[in-house]
Parts: structure tokens; sequence; C-alpha cells
């Protein structure tokens, strides 16, 4: 049987550039790439050596665009859970649903575009 990961997820969002800000704070990534996308609009790509999350936006961005359904949320794993509320919160967005269960803690935040991301850490601790 194969084996494999996510490489990257593409999502739709009003600025690439203030999305990919948070991602580097938030998870120490750094811009991998950016440019035109394949058929319209720009695309900036944030992310480390094997994982990515690409930031892409065009005409069809707008701040009533509706997210694809059924995408729940995206989840991001980071060593310290507090840190990384402090990231969210200093860029004025709101970390909500935070709990403990197998197999860590966690909160959710929704980014400017409505898009929800699950942070979770699987340490011992809360950091």
């Amino acid at each position: 049987m194969p084996t494999g990961q996510i490489e990257h997820a593409n999502i739709s969002v009003t600025d690439p550039d203030r999305s990919a800000e948070l991602f580097k704070q938030l998870l120490g990534w750094e811009e991998r790439w950016r440019g035109p996308s394949q058929k319209y609009g720009w695309t900036v790509h944030v992310g480390d050596e094997t994982t990515y999350l690409a930031l892409y936006t065009g005409d069809h961005v707008k701040g009533d665009y509706s997210k694809g359904q059924p995408l729940n949320h995206v989840g991001l794993v980071v060593d310290n859970l507090d840190a990384a509320e402090k990231v969210v919160t200093s860029n004025g967005l709101s970390p909500f649903g935070h709990d403990n269960y197998e197999p860590g803690k966690r909160f959710y935040f929704f980014d400017w575009d409505g898009i929800e991301f699950e942070v979770v850490s699987y340490t011992g601790d809360a950091t």
C-alpha cells in the first residue's frame, strides 16, 4: 500500500501577503514562491521544505466570496500553543473553541476571509 502526506492546500484569500505573514509568524514558515496563477489571479506559497499553503486570489475573490463547501477547517500543528494564540490575537483575530482532548490541546480561529483554522499541540503541556 502506498504512503504519503498532504503537500499543500490551495485556499482563496482576499490578501495573500497578509495571510502569508500570519503563517510566517504562527508557524515559522517562509515564502516559497509567488507569481501568477495558472489560469488567472495571483498566488503566494508559504511553508517549509515539505508542506505549504497556496494563498490564491483573483477577481473571483471578493469580500462576500463564499468559500467552497464542505471545507470544515485546516489543521495546523504547533509546538507552543500559547505562543501561537498570541500570534493569532496580535493579528486581530479571535481564537475560540479551546479544547483539551486526546490526542492534544487546540483552539480555532477564522481568518479575515472566513476560513477556519484549528491550531493543535500534541505536547504534554499547554505550551
